[in-house]
């Protein structure tokens, strides 16, 4: 018996699939095509087991859907640019180019190492000019289509990585990256008009029941629709308006004052000339300096500063007190509320704090709300009252029935709004892709000529000790002439969101080389949309939402031909130690180099797969990888044992004009289940656990009834078809070992190349069945009987068998159920 030695049988099959090319994919129309993708990698330097699992549960489907025959495109490339290599390069006193690089090289040999079946031609890095010019070449277009612009604008600021974060990078008012308190800005910026889409974005959701229902609720309610109407409120002494965006005017005629947001354009207008004016400026300056997330929330202590204007109700003409309070958002509707203290909790402690009135407008059916005795906002629906002619109205209908009214008295119209903001691009770093636009005194902001991309990062530009970018210090990069003019001008010095190179590389794989185009239509067209997509649910805002905009956005140029980047959507677990994270802080990680090390990659892989299904969390340990490495031995120990005794026989070959013992008939039954089962649970529900869990228990069979089988011919025959089955539905999963048992067993070809075998049902049908025997509903015996056996038959050998026959003496039987397959219950008195 020859010893199992994982490395270098891992190797050896690794070598033998490169030279092969077998995971190379090509455009090929006469194929069914088949695109599996795992989200990309940042190379941080080393793979942690999260990685580990991601790509091993995308490795078996690109393997599994290869062996149905399909043309696989399974492609790995690198989300390269970003603060972390910064970071590292200042830590580590070298350049991030270096530091990234010498990443991917370590990260792309781990993940061969594991045996991964990628198409390493079409491995693309983001950080690399060849990808990033075509990024700036679209950014172009977009911005000659209107859907980039430039504004100054209050930003999110991380004061630890000195650059602005998208309102989608804020998390509980922390930076996504460093944790860092998030702090408000003014400053110009560049943002893409991804709310020009927010209706599409919404609704096509409903086109991707391949997605996760969690995914596409995170992202509904991130675009956040919401109907309503915008009213113009009359400022009195000024010949302006403020204007409200509400989603209740049912509650209109209680309005008692008005609350803006502290970054409101028109503060300064209103409290020109008051006796309020530093007062309401001081409130501003604490106010802006808070952290969005915490004024957003419901337990923040509601404060205001009267700013000693007022405005008019256009319903009712009441005169309302204007606020700035600290719990109104620019960010939403107009950045002004109007405040209805009886029906909105938040407006109720406001008003109690500054001891402004309460109007109640809307009752409950069966009392009468007394505004001097209410402790709390009355929000449940009722009946309208104080309102003029829509007294007694239900409240819902009365919604409609005002805005109605508001629209034809010239007060008001119907409007809709979205949380939504456009998505704000710019960063002020130096790792990441340079904007390439140009700034001229005297023609303005141009773009740079096509042809003159890529505008490359500067190869010896140093990050500054403190982390901002050198770009703005380096003038042989910003200094260059107007395009337009041939004047002198100045280079863009921000660079792009790592965001944006990841909305469009899983188009890119499909033409990584090619150097004419940033697409192939061709190819675009064959291989998208992605059919598999893998990844965690930390994405489901962030670059799953920017993608599906970036490919809408494309599409709108001509450039693709695509409503939508990903068919289909698997998001997997995290991997835990101890009911927790994996991360170093903790010092709970497991080194999946060490795993290797120890244990192998196809025993790593197999446990990845096989601890708990993928959308679930994995909770590490080692008895369970102990136990994955005891089923690769056992299949190694049957096959080394039996391989040299039997002949090469197809995976579920054909027994026809056999007559088979009963022992072969069961242990090709058991062939024949497994296949049907592992197919099941692989192509309906990923369920790789249970579907590992079927081979253990063929292999067991095969271990178990192996010494009896051997001493026919139909039973080596089918014992060998049961071995070649068992290898080949679980070389997905364990594809080293598989490969070289394979060969083992006298096969000439590689399973690499194999074909998925297919059951026969009529293989699946019993002799003879197991039907258990009840009296009174207690279990008394068990009947092996004929499988076509008829119910009379049934009936008279369960009578008839002993233990049930001492159970029933001397009772009367009132009746016997049988239930075909399964059971027969006696019932006596």
């Amino acid at each position: 018996m020859s010893e199992y030695t994982p490395d270098s049988i891992e190797k050896k099959w690794q070598e033998i699939w490169e030279e092969n090319k077998y995971f190379k994919a090509e455009v090929d129309h006469s194929r069914e095509k088949y695109y599996c993708l795992e989200m990309l990698p940042y190379p941080s330097g080393r793979l942690h087991m999260g990685h580990v699992r991601n790509y091993s549960i995308g490795d078996v489907l690109a393997r599994y859907e290869r062996m149905q025959g399909k043309n696989v495109l399974h492609p790995m490339g690198w989300d390269a640019f970003g603060l972390p290599a910064e970071n590292a390069a200042l830590k580590n006193n070298t350049q991030p180019a270096k530091w990234t690089y010498e990443n991917i090289a370590t990260m792309r040999a781990q993940l061969k190492r594991l045996g991964y079946s990628y198409d390493w031609d079409a491995e693309l890095a983001t950080c690399h000019p060849k990808y990033y010019k075509w990024e700036q070449e679209f950014f172009i277009k977009l911005y000659n289509k209107g859907l980039i612009y430039r504004k100054k604008a209050p930003v999110n600021w991380c004061p630890k990585c000195n650059t602005v974060l998208a309102n989608e990078q804020v998390e509980d008012g922390l930076c996504w990256r460093c944790d860092s308190k998030v702090e408000q800005k003014e400053l110009s910026q560049w943002f893409l008009r991804i709310t020009e889409y927010a209706d599409e974005l919404l609704e096509f959701l409903d086109k991707l029941p391949g997605w996760p229902e969690r995914v596409r609720t995170m992202q509904r309610n991130w675009i956040g629709r919401s109907y309503g109407s915008e009213l113009d409120f009359e400022l009195e002494g000024l010949d302006e308006k403020l204007t409200v965006f509400t989603t209740r005017p049912d509650t209109l005629y209680g309005c008692s004052f008005m609350s803006i947001a502290a970054e409101h354009p028109m503060v300064e207008k209103l409290i020109e000339g008051k006796e309020q004016a530093e007062a309401v400026r001081a409130f501003v300056k604490e106010t802006t300096e808070m952290d969005q997330f915490d004024r957003s929330s419901d337990s923040l202590e509601k404060k205001g500063a009267f700013t000693g204007a007022y405005c008019i109700n256009p319903v009712n003409g009441d005169r309302l007190p204007i606020f700035v309070a600290n719990f109104v958002l620019m960010g939403y509707g107009t950045g002004a509320v109007m405040a209805v203290p009886a029906h909105d909790q938040r407006d109720f402690e406001f008003a109690q704090k500054y001891d402004l009135p309460l109007k109640v407008v809307i009752q409950p059916k069966d009392e009468a709300l007394d505004p001097a005795n209410m402790t709390e906002a009355y929000t449940a629906p009722g009946v309208l009252v104080n309102s003029a002619q829509f007294d007694g109205m239900e409240n819902k209908p009365a919604q409609e029935a005002i805005t109605d009214y508001l629209a034809e008295t010239g007060r008001g119209r119907k409007t809709v709004n979205y949380r939504l903001r456009d998505w704000n691009i710019s960063r002020q770093r130096f790792w990441g892709a340079p904007i390439p636009m140009i700034h001229c005194d005297k023609c303005g902001i141009v773009p740079v000529p096509t042809e003159n991309l890529p505008v490359q990062l500067p190869d010896d530009a140093q990050v500054l000790p403190d982390g901002r970018s050198p770009l703005p210090h380096t003038p042989e990069f910003y200094e260059v002439t107007c395009p337009v003019c041939g004047g002198k001008a100045h280079r863009e010095t921000d660079t792009m969101d790592t965001f944006m190179e990841s909305s469009w590389y899983f188009l890119r794989y499909t033409c990584a080389k090619d150097d004419t185009q940033a697409l192939d239509p061709e190819a675009v067209k064959y291989w998208l949309p992605v059919d598999q997509y893998i990844g965690g649910i930390e994405h489901a805002i962030l670059h799953l939402l920017y993608a599906r905009f970036f490919i809408k956005a494309l599409r709108d140029e001509n450039i693709i031909e695509l409503d939508e980047p990903f068919e289909n959507l698997l998001t997997q677990g995290m991997v835990l130690m101890d009911g927790s994270k994996m991360s170093k802080s903790k010092g709970n990680v497991v080194d999946p180099d060490e795993m290797i090390g120890k244990y192998g990659a196809d025993t790593v892989r197999l446990f990845c797969l096989f601890a708990a299904p993928p959308e679930k969390d994995l909770e590490w340990n080692d008895k369970g990888i102990e136990g994955s490495a005891r089923f690769i031995k056992r299949i190694w120990r049957v096959v080394n044992d039996l391989g040299g005794k039997l002949d090469a026989v197809e995976p579920c070959a054909s027994v026809e004009g056999m007559s088979l013992s009963s022992a072969a008939k069961d242990m090709r039954r058991k062939e024949h289940e497994t296949v049907k089962k592992v197919t099941e649970d692989i192509r309906r529900a990923f369920q790789f656990n249970t579907a590992i869990a079927a081979v253990m228990e063929l292999v067991n069979d095969i271990y178990h009834q192996k010494d009896e089988l051997m001493k026919t011919e139909d039973g080596r025959y089918v014992l060998a078809s049961t071995l070649s089955t068992a290898l080949t539905v679980l070389s997905p999963v364990a594809p080293h070992v598989c490969e070289e048992l394979w060969q083992q067993l006298g096969h000439a070809d590689h399973l690499a190349a194999r074909f998925w075998p297919k059951y026969d049902e009529k293989a699946l049908v019993r002799d003879e069945i197991t039907v258990v025997v009840q009296v009174n509903g207690k279990l008394r015996g068990r009947l092996n009987v004929a499988a076509n056996a008829a119910r009379e038959d049934i009936e008279k050998a369960a009578l008839a068998e002993s233990n049930v026959a001492a159970h029933i003496e001397g009772k009367t039987v009132r009746k016997v159920i049988v239930v075909p397959g399964k059971l027969v219950n006696i019932v006596v008195g």
